[in-house]
C-alpha cells in the first residue's frame, strides 16, 4: 500500500493548488474560507465589456436603446461635443458622430487608455432618468459631458480581460443603488441609504411633478447647445443622503475643527455619524474575522489630522506622489461604531500595504474588502484605465499566489458606472428593486480555484449580492436592504455537491 500511494503522494505534491482546488469543489461552500472583494472605479459593463465574447454587449443593444433623446424627447440628430465645464473640449471630436455608441480608443477620438479623460456625472436623480424605464436613451441629455457618456473602449488590452477569460464574468450584474461612488459604497456593506434628516434646505434638490430634477433657469432647451443645468442636491427632500456627503471622522473632505483633529469640523455640515447595521456587524456578530483596507489609509489619517489652516497633501490631492485619497469611498468611516478611538476602527479599518503583506503571508481574514486608492482605481478625471488595470492585475496575482489561494474567492467589481452607458435594462419589479435601485449594470469578476472557468454567468446579481453571498457562507443575519430576488453568485462556482 504505501508503494502504491507514493506516487499518488508525490503527484499531489506536485500539483498541491489543484488537488487543493478539486476537495473544495467537492465540499461546497463550505470549502470557502476567504472571501476577498475589490472595488473598482466608475465604468459600466458595455463601457469596458461589451465586445467580450459570449456575453450580453454591444451588439445586443436595441435601436431604442442607442439611440439617444434630446432634452424634448426627440432623437438627436446627431452627437454633440463632449463638454467640461459646460464648454466643448478641444481634441474630443464628438459632436457630429452618429447618435450611437462609439470608440473612444479608435478613430477619431483615438483616447488611450493610459491617459486621463473626462468623467461625467454620476448622481442619483441623473441616473434614475437616463435609463429611462429601461429604455437607457436619455444618457446623453442627462449628462454633464455630453456625448462622452456613449465611449467605450475594446477592453481585450486590459490584463483583466485575461482573468476574465480564465475564470467567470458576470454580465448581468447591476450597480446597488443609482447615482455615484459614495452611495454605492454605502449599498456595499449595508444594503442602505444614509440619512441626514436635518440636512439644511439648501443642500437638498427641487424636484417637478414627475419626481425629476428640476432645470435652472437658462438651461440648454437641447443639448447639441451646451448641457442640462439642475437644481440638485446631496439629500433627498425626505433626508437621505444621496449623493456625495462628507464622513463625520478624517480622513474627511471636510478639515477638522482648530482643536479636534479627529473629526471634520460639524460647522460644515459633514455625514451625521450612522447607525444602521452592516455586513461587518453581522461578520463580527459571528465571530469572522474581517477587514476593510484602503490604499492610502495611514497618509490619508495623518492628512486628515492636520490644522485646518495646513495644506492637504493627500486627501483629494492630485500631485504626482498623492495617492489621491477619497474619503466619500470609505463607508465604514461614516459609521459611529467606528469612530475614532474604538477598538473596532483599529481592528477592521487598515491600509492596502497590510492587505498585500497578509496575502502574502498567508494571513488574510476571513473577509477582506480592497479599496485601491484612487489613482488605482480606474475613475476619470483624475486617474486612467491602465493604472487601475494594472494595479488589480497585481493585487490578483499576489492573492493567486497567496498559500490561502485553495481556499479563496475573490471579487473584482465597480462601484458604479460613472454616468457612461449601458444598454441592459436593470431588473425591476417586487424583490427586484426599489427606490435606491439596482441601477446602471457594471462589469464583476469572480475570480477562484473553483470559479467556472472561461464562463460567462447570465444570472442577474446586483452589488446586494456580494452581501447575500457572504451571509449565505459564514451564516450571518441577513441584512434587510439586500434584495430578495437577486442572485447569491453561487452560479459563478462549480460547487460538485
Amino acid at each position: 500500500m504505501r508503494r502504491g500511494l507514493l506516487p499518488v503522494v508525490a503527484l499531489c505534491a506536485a500539483t498541491l493548488a489543484g488537488c487543493a482546488a478539486d476537495a473544495v469543489r467537492q465540499s461546497g461552500l463550505e470549502g470557502i474560507d476567504h472571501i476577498v472583494v475589490i472595488y473598482a472605479e466608475n465604468r459600466s459593463f458595455d463601457h469596458l465589456y461589451g465586445r467580450f465574447p459570449g456575453a450580453e454587449g454591444i451588439a445586443q443593444a436595441s435601436a431604442e436603446q442607442m439611440t439617444q433623446l434630446d432634452l424634448d424627447g426627440r432623437p438627436l440628430p446627431y452627437l454633440p461635443a463632449t463638454y467640461s465645464g459646460g464648454k466643448a473640449v478641444a481634441g474630443l471630436p464628438t459632436a457630429g458622430l452618429p447618435n450611437a455608441p462609439f470608440r473612444i480608443d479608435a478613430p477619431p477620438i483615438n483616447g488611450r487608455f493610459d491617459q486621463v479623460l473626462p468623467s461625467p456625472w454620476h448622481l442619483y436623480y441623473q441616473n434614475r432618468e437616463q435609463i429611462a424605464g429601461g429604455r437607457n436613451n436619455k444618457f446623453v441629455a442627462l449628462a454633464d459631458v455630453g456625448a462622452w457618456v456613449m465611449g467605450n473602449f475594446d477592453g481585450s488590452r486590459m490584463k483583466v480581460w485575461k482573468w476574465a477569460q480564465e475564470y467567470t464574468l458576470a454580465d448581468h450584474f447591476f450597480m446597488g443603488a443609482f447615482g455615484g461612488s459614495f452611495l454605492n459604497h454605502q449599498w456595499l456593506i449595508c444594503a442602505c441609504t444614509p440619512q441626514d434628516r436635518d440636512a439644511p434646505a439648501t443642500l437638498r434638490p427641487t424636484l417637478d411633478a414627475q419626481g425629476n430634477l428640476a432645470r435652472k433657469p437658462g438651461s440648454p432647451k437641447s443639448v447639441l447647445d451646451g448641457p442640462v443645468q439642475l437644481q440638485d442636491g446631496r439629500a433627498s427632500p425626505d433626508g437621505y443622503l444621496v449623493n456625495t456627503a462628507q464622513p463625520p471622522y478624517q480622513p474627511s473632505g471636510i478639515v477638522p475643527a482648530p482643536g479636534k483633529l479627529d473629526y471634520a469640523d460639524p460647522a460644515q455640515h459633514p455625514a451625521p455619524a450612522q447607525n444602521s447595521k452592516t455586513i461587518g456587524d453581522t461578520l463580527s456578530a459571528k465571530s469572522v474575522s474581517w477587514v476593510w483596507y484602503a490604499g492610502g489609509w495611514n497618509e490619508a489619517l495623518a492628512d486628515g489630522r492636520r490644522e485646518p489652516t495646513e495644506k492637504r497633501a493627500v486627501i483629494y490631492a492630485r500631485g504626482a506622489e498623492s495617492p489621491i485619497f477619497q474619503p466619500h469611498h470609505q463607508p465604514f468611516n461614516y459609521f459611529a461604531r467606528f469612530a475614532p478611538g474604538t477598538g473596532d476602527r483599529a481592528a477592521h479599518l487598515q491600509d492596502e500595504q497590510e492587505f498585500l503583506a497578509a496575502a502574502d503571508r498567508g494571513t488574510l481574514p476571513q473577509v477582506a474588502f480592497l479599496k485601491p486608492a484612487g489613482r488605482y482605481t480606474e475613475h476619470p478625471a483624475y486617474t486612467d484605465l491602465m493604472s487601475g488595470d494594472e494595479h488589480i492585475d497585481m493585487v490578483l496575482t499576489r492573492l493567486k499566489n497567496s498559500p490561502q489561494w485553495p481556499h479563496m474567492a475573490v471579487i473584482v467589481t465597480y462601484d458604479e458606472n460613472g454616468g457612461f452607458w449601458d444598454h441592459l435594462p436593470p431588473p425591476s419589479g417586487p424583490g427586484w428593486s426599489d427606490r435606491w435601485g439596482p441601477g446602471t449594470r457594471i462589469p464583476t469578476l469572480v475570480v477562484s480555484p473553483y470559479a467556472r472557468r472561461g464562463y460567462v454567468d447570465k444570472t442577474v446579481y446586483d452589488t446586494t449580492s456580494i452581501l447575500k453571498f457572504i451571509t449565505r457562507r459564514f451564516d450571518l443575519e441577513p441584512l434587510p436592504g439586500v434584495r430578495a430576488n437577486a442572485g447569491d453568485l453561487s452560479g459563478a462556482f462549480d460547487f460538485r455537491q
